[in-house]
This record gives C-alpha cells, structure tokens and sequence, in this order.
C-alpha cells in the first residue's frame, strides 16, 4: 500500500533467535520484563497463533525468504546439523539455492533499498545475504551463533569494535545508522538478532538483577526435570531436561537487553520521522529451547519447545505495528505462518504478487487487519532428530485441529488446540474421521512438496 503521496512504507522484520512463545510480558511472562515490546503490542496487533515454518532456524529462516515451506526449498535442517537414532538422517541443502528469488529481490526491485543486520545462516559465502538481494550485509555469515557476545566476535561480516561491546548492542546501532542515513527510497530493514541463541551472555549489572528477583520470589535457578534419554546418537548419554518454569537470570538478562534496544531501535524511527510510514514487525525463527542446552526459558502452557513439532517448537511471539493501518492494541487469533509473510509484505509494500515464487505463503495482510481471513492449513515437516530431543515427524494444524506423525513408529496423535493447548489429550481414538481425514490431508502435502522421510537405520547403535 503506498501513502497519500504514492509512496511504499518502510518495513522492518525484526526476528529474533529461540525466543519463546511466552518470552515477553504481553503473552504473559512471569519473569522477563519487556516493557518497551509491550509498548509496541499496544500500538499494534499481537499474534497469539503465529507459527515459524519449522523448529529450528535454517529452515524458518529460508521461508521468510521464499515464501516456501522448508521441504520444497530443500532445507529442513538448520545448517551444518546431521544426526541418527533409530532412523537414518535425510539429505538436505546447505546453503539458500541462488535460484530462489527473494523477498529482499521482489522488494529491491520495487524500489526499496535492502538491508540486513545480524544472524543469515543460510550457507557458505556464495549464499550470503547480498547474494539474495540485498544492498547491505553487516554481520549475515554462515554462523548459527557467536562464539561470545562480547566484542572481538570473530563474525567475518561485522568489524569487531571495542572490547566488550555487547552484540545486540552493536547490531541496533548499525540499523539505527542505516534508518538515519535513509534517503527519500522506502527501505527494507532484515534486522534478525543472535540473541537469544546460546552461549547465554548479558551484562553483569542486569544479570544480577534477576538472580535478585529469582530469590525474592522463590524461584529455584535451574527447575529442570530429568526426562528420556536423548533419541539422537551423537547425545548418547544424555536426557532431555525440562524446565518446568521461567527463572533463569542470564536468560532473562537477554530478553531485558533485547527489548531494550527494540525501544532504541523505534526510538529512531520517531526522531528522523519515519514511524508513522513504517510497518514494523517482531518475531521468533522458532519456539523457545525448553529441553536441553542448559533449557533457559520454558514455553509452558505449550508442549516442548526448539526442535520438537509439538506447539512449543512452532508456535512463536509476532507482534505487528504499522500506525493508521493496522489496529493497535488489538489481540488476533489468526493462522499464519513464516511463508506467508513473503506475499504479505509484497502486499503492504503495494506490489504484485509473485505466485510462482511463493507458493506456499499466502497473503495474510487483511487478517492483520482484523477482517474475516481463512489461511486454510498449516504444515511441518522436520525428518531429522533434533538437539533437543524431538524426534523426525510432521503435523498439519487446520483450525483447532493439529495431527503430529512421528516417523520412528508411524504413530499419530490428534489435539484439540482450543481445549488442549498443551498437547496432552490424544483425540484419534475418539475421532478417527478427523484424524483420518488430515493424515491424508499431510500425505497430500508432503507429495506436493517432494517431502523426504527418512528410513530405518540398518544399523543399532554402535557400542560406546
């Protein structure tokens, strides 16, 4: 949509990596404080049924950019991952294919000027983010994490600055540089942050203010539950480990930091006179890492978290602010998920879609809008064993129903998301049309996409 003088909006896609569904106080955190986020769900619409494409970041992260969902790009595993259990791994592409014609391409050939900041993990140098379009690369590499937080960073794409800058805090800078120095050109600002990825680093003075607060109210630092043993090979030895609720102080100095420079970040926009013509949107590229890894935050209400299909793994924080055209302070249950921000933002920006290239992402912009939008069904398709703990498997959610196939033993399990949110209540016996009819509605799916399932491993495992 373009403004009464005809011109396109800016758009900034802030996402952030492994924030939790329920990581900021507008979705009902007990113990991370997001004041600045807050503010910015009030001053737009915030999503509680967003979904990322997959459980892990490569995949999700290659949606956004295709508007497809991760099984027909070909990158179902985060980049560089490969794993076995009771299943063999499946093959997968390891960079983002040139042949793909980006959402930073469609919007640069719209007039916008695009840039990137921050984490691309999408493949080696021929695949990096000026490779797909964009005019600006500062800090995109192959990396799926820092080595530190703290400046030197060693991330090719980033100059290092003084010792002990912190990296959110450098990222933020660079885009406020680029908003300040904008021209008359609208502008396309991928700003997808490192944080909340381990290794868990914040600056000391916030840190021990949530040690603090986890003391005063009780809270035990590391609540984690010891569960099964890991599926996956390379983790023999190892369980799952379940946090059983929100108190962990580095963790949550994170989320503190983060927010704070989204407020600096608007701040920006405010001063040099772009907010009202700009649509910002925040999010997540998967569910909140809930099991293993130290499991900092936990996604409960929802089951499990980062590498599971279960909600916890999917189902991520989206907020929407875009001032005259999009309500504020409004809570939407709409369906969508990360290929359909593709055709939307072409829609926003007031250009043609492109439905050859995104053909799996549908334009959701009048449901943000608050009008009557059927998505129609949502699909994942994640063949790998996760660090986790999730094992390969796939669902489909269509309305309240959502039916996960684990691959290991064909098993299935239909919910009832309305009534059942954490998963727990298994519907197929007592409804087997419906169970019946979307694993059908799956297989239909997974042929359409070329889905690759994995097969029996030939093997047990090895012994230690």
């Amino acid at each position: 949509m373009t403004d009464e003088g005809g011109r396109r909006p800016n758009i900034v896609l802030i996402v952030v990596d492994d924030l939790g569904w329920r990581d900021l106080g507008s979705a009902g955190s007990p113990f991370y404080e997001t004041p600045e986020l807050d503010a910015l769900a009030a001053r737009g619409v915030r999503f509680r049924q967003a979904y990322a494409a997959a459980p892990v970041c490569s995949p999700s992260r290659a949606s956004l950019m295709t508007g497809k969902y991760p099984a027909r790009v070909g990158i179902t595993q985060y980049i560089g991952g490969q794993s076995v259990g009771r299943l063999q791994d499946v093959p997968y592409f390891h960079g983002l294919p040139e042949n793909e014609y980006s959402l930073a391409r469609a919007l640069r050939a719209g007039g916008y000027r695009t840039w990137h900041v921050g984490k691309w993990h999408l493949g080696s140098t021929q695949h990096w983010p000026e490779r797909h379009g964009f005019d600006v690369n500062l800090g995109g590499c192959n990396m799926g994490s820092p080595h530190t937080y703290w400046s030197p960073y060693g991330i090719p794409t980033l100059e290092d600055g003084p010792d002990g800058e912190y990296l959110t805090d450098r990222l933020t800078d660079e885009a406020i540089a680029l908003i300040r120095g904008a021209g008359s050109e609208p502008f396309f600002l991928n700003l997808w942050h490192y944080t909340v990825h381990i290794p868990l680093e914040a600056p000391a003075e916030l840190v021990a203010k949530y040690e603090e607060k986890a003391d005063r109210l009780g809270l035990e630092r590391e609540p984690l539950a010891q569960g099964e043993p890991q599926p996956a090979w390379h983790l023999a030895g190892q369980h799952v480990e379940r946090r059983r609720y929100q108190s962990h102080p580095v963790y949550a100095a994170m989320i503190e930091n983060l927010d704070a420079n989204v407020g600096r970040l608007l701040a920006a926009l405010e001063e040099s006179g772009h907010r009202e013509d700009t649509l910002v949107i925040f999010t997540s590229d998967n569910g909140g890492l809930a099991t293993a890894e130290g499991s900092p935050t936990s996604n409960a209400p929802l089951a499990e978290g980062k590498g599971w299909v279960q909600d916890g793994g999917v189902r991520v924080p989206f907020l929407a602010s875009w001032p005259g055209r999009l309500p504020e302070g409004a809570v939407s249950d709409a369906l969508f998920s990360s290929p359909d921000l593709y055709p939307t933002l072409l829609s926003a920006a007031g250009l043609e879609p492109i439905p050859e290239q995104h053909v799996d992402g549908v334009d959701v912009l009048p449901a943000w809008a608050g009008e009557p939008t059927e998505r129609g069904p949502l699909f994942w398709h994640y063949p790998h064993y996760s660090n986790q703990g999730g094992t390969p498997g796939a669902a489909v959610r269509e309305g309240a129903l959502k039916l996960v196939r684990w691959f290991e033993d064909g098993r299935e399990a239909l919910f009832d998301l309305d009534a059942d949110i954490g998963e727990t209540d298994d519907l197929s016996a007592e409804r087997p049309a419906d169970a019946a009819r979307l694993s059908a509605l799956l297989d239909r799916w997974s042929e359409d996409v070329v889905a690759l399932h994995p097969r029996p491993n030939p093997r047990p495992r090895f012994p230690d």
